[in-house]
């Protein structure tokens, strides 16, 4: 063995315990990481737009929840932002193999996928559960003239392009379909439709306020605090009943013919191991059971629309089509 080699040889074996023990702190080696004895640790989540939107309550909420059923314990949420949540689902999708990275998702990622021509889908993820259902609405400040869904459909089929309709998602989202297809319904051209994109239910609320859009199409759970103080007004809600709580008629009530809930759910990144998709399915569903998150259900208006694994994995399959075959009717995609 020359000089050379006998170097290189030594260099090797003195990095090795390093490199060891690096990875039995990380990935599904560590007890609590595996969750074999105590709670998860060193969970993250990403969530694809801005704090305040449906996806960062939610995503919070969850961590809070974790924590007081000792399901896990300080997963960091990492806001995202950008392309209605693909950029951060390609962040968890380029995570490959990590088993600690999740996504907080849902209607608005999958709709996203195809308005933005997105190089990766749902499809490249881990699916782990979806969690809730949370009806939409149209909603008005409180001083708006628009007092009745009636008046604003009747202003807005006399002129389409004078009323501004705000949401709180990108071209394909909940926010976004819900007031193409109600003009549809309502024999209004959703191709006149003036539709004005935030990201997320904080920056909405703040341009519902300040008046530079006239109505919004929004989760009820993104503006019960605005709502039950008076500081805006529910003209109609999206689901077949109406909403506990919200004095408002539903769609269907008003002769609309639309029913839109959008839903939540909550994905990990690709190339996990079998026995990690369970572990985390396995902590979500503590969770879910926790008085933590039935609280917060309660006090968001949310619906729980718990499915696991493979049913989950069957409905985004299933919701793809859907939303696809919508976008494409609408003309917003080909």
């Amino acid at each position: 063995m020359n000089r050379r080699t006998l170097l290189r040889t030594a260099a090797l074996a003195a990095l090795a315990p390093a490199a060891t023990a690096a990875t039995a702190g990380c990935g599904t080696t560590g007890k609590s990481r595996t969750g074999a004895k105590g709670p998860l640790t060193g969970l993250r989540m990403i969530v694809g737009n801005s704090p305040g939107s449906g996806f960062d309550i939610t995503a919070r909420t969850v961590g809070k929840a974790l924590t007081a059923s000792n399901a896990a314990r300080g997963m960091e949420v990492t806001n995202i932002s950008g392309a209605g949540g693909t950029i951060g689902l390609s962040r968890l999708v380029n995570s490959r193999g990590s088993d600690e990275m999740l996504m907080m998702m849902g209607l608005g990622v999958v709709g996203a996928v195809f308005t933005n021509k997105s190089a990766v889908s749902l499809e490249d993820t881990t699916p782990l559960v979806r969690l809730i259902q949370d009806p939409s609405a149209i909603v008005v400040p409180k001083d708006s003239r628009l007092r009745t869904l009636k008046d604003f459909l009747d202003a807005w089929r006399r002129a389409p392009d004078r009323l501004s309709v705000g949401g709180g998602s990108s071209p394909g989202g909940p926010d976004h379909l819900l007031p193409m297809q109600v003009a549809e319904a309502s024999d209004v051209d959703p191709a006149k439709v003036r539709y004005i994109g935030y990201d997320g239910g904080g920056e909405l609320l703040t341009a519902l306020l300040g008046s530079k859009i006239d109505v919004a199409a929004t989760g009820i759970g993104e503006m019960v605090d605005q709502i039950a103080t008076g500081d805006v007004r529910v003209l109609a809600t999206t689901g077949r009943t109406t909403v506990k709580g919200i004095d408002a008629p539903t769609l269907a009530d008003e002769g609309v013919d639309v029913s839109a809930i959008n839903w939540r759910g909550v994905v990990a990144a690709p190339g996990i191991s079998r026995q990690r998709r369970e572990q985390l399915v396995e902590a979500l569903r503590t969770m879910r059971d926790s008085d933590e998150w039935q609280t917060a259900m309660r006090r968001n208006g949310w619906t729980d629309a718990f499915l696991r694994g493979k049913e989950f994995e069957d409905f985004l399959a299933e919701q793809n089509k859907k939303v696809e075959s919508t976008l494409k009717r609408l003309g917003l995609t080909k």
